[in-house]
């Protein structure tokens, strides 16, 4: 009788009564409670809308003075080909002082590489920079500057 009077007393764990009459929320709490969740509504909004800025205007800039319809503007290019063959190619002699403090000579700051005495390189004409020819046109076919210094040489590709 001992046993059945064990299984007949019900189980009295604070596990198992779900009892939520004491839980309130109340002032600080709720206070804080609402202004964390309109700080994160907001935030979520405000993310929204920029992303929506973003994606509907991509090309739009400040400085930009063109209309709404005109097609974007293209990166500036680089020079004509015929200017590029045009442009002089000189055979590179090493100078008294250049041997004198041991240098080696010449670089191509394209391709780093020393030029060797009696070597064709490519002088351009407005800053009298030198080059390896493969080098130079190379980087002229996409850009209108000279590698080093950065001088323009579009006003050559426009005279031609």
């Amino acid at each position: 009788m001992a046993s059945s009077s064990q299984q007949s007393q019900p189980f009295d764990g604070h596990f198992t009564v779900l009892d939520d009459t004491q839980f309130h929320i109340r002032g600080r709490t709720l206070f804080f409670v609402v202004v964390l969740f309109t700080v994160v509504l907001l935030v979520t909004v405000l993310l929204l809308y920029a992303r929506w800025v973003c994606h509907s205007h991509p090309n739009t800039s400040s400085s930009s003075n063109t209309p709404p319809n005109a097609p974007p503007q293209s990166q500036p290019k680089g020079l004509d080909p015929t200017v590029i063959r045009a442009l002089p190619i000189v055979l590179y002699h090493q100078s008294v002082r250049d041997l004198e403090a041991g240098g080696g000579g010449g670089e191509c700051c394209i391709c780093l590489g020393v030029f060797g005495d009696g070597e064709k390189v490519k002088v351009l004409p407005n800053c009298s920079h030198s080059y390896h020819s493969e080098c130079v046109d190379t980087w002229l076919a996409t850009r209108s500057s000279c590698p080093l210094c950065r001088a323009q040489l579009q006003a050559q590709s426009t005279t031609t």
